[in-house]
């Protein structure tokens, strides 16, 4: 009986949001002092619910964008000039690292030669210039003129901790060098 009753008031309160017709009368089931009962009829509702729409529309609002600035500026870049059998091309080596929280120093340091490849060693040091939440990319770069040659990038430093940073190898120290990288040639020095 209890549950026929928060039947009643579950559709009651149904009712109070939507547009209700009633489709047919409600019978409460008879009972005999005895506690037997006939089998009730509950009324029957036809529900019309609400009609959904969805679509899209264009508005202005306020969206945070990242800007970063470029300007060229004449600097001196070392180049690297190979004298080796083979084409030459020259290319520009880019070691680049992305930062937050305080600002770093980028800088290639050497640049060592084993077989067909080369290390692009640089160092990463934190400077102490705070970054107020930002996010920046250094950079430093080195000319090479050489046939086509496999590089590594190696960065000596504490690996920030952003993906963008999964393209280079980082050590701690020069120290930690594996032995084909520490005993390749040094072709370049800072």
């Amino acid at each position: 009986m209890k549950i026929k009753i928060l039947s009643i008031f579950a559709l009651v309160a149904m009712m109070t949001s939507c547009d209700v017709k009633k489709e047919e009368s409600g019978e409460l089931p008879e009972l005999d002092v005895d506690v037997e009962a006939e089998a009730g009829n509950l009324p029957e509702y036809d529900v019309e619910w609400m009609d959904v729409d969805v679509s899209t529309t264009t508005k202005m609002v306020e969206v945070p964008k990242l800007v970063v600035v470029m300007e060229e500026e004449e600097i001196e870049v070392p180049v690297i000039d190979f004298d080796m059998p083979g084409d030459k091309n020259e290319r520009t080596l880019t070691v680049e690292a992305e930062v937050s929280g305080t600002d770093h120093d980028l800088d290639i340091q050497e640049v060592r030669a084993s077989k067909n490849r080369l290390y692009v060693i640089s160092t990463l040091e934190s400077n102490d210039t705070d970054l107020e939440d930002k996010t920046i990319r250094k950079q430093d770069q080195i000319m090479i003129n050489a046939p086509d040659l496999d590089v590594q990038y190696i960065i000596v430093g504490e690996k920030p901790d952003r993906v963008f940073n999964s393209n280079n190898m980082y050590v701690k120290s020069m120290n930690d060098l594996n032995e084909s990288i520490s005993s390749a040639k040094v072709i370049y020095k800072d």
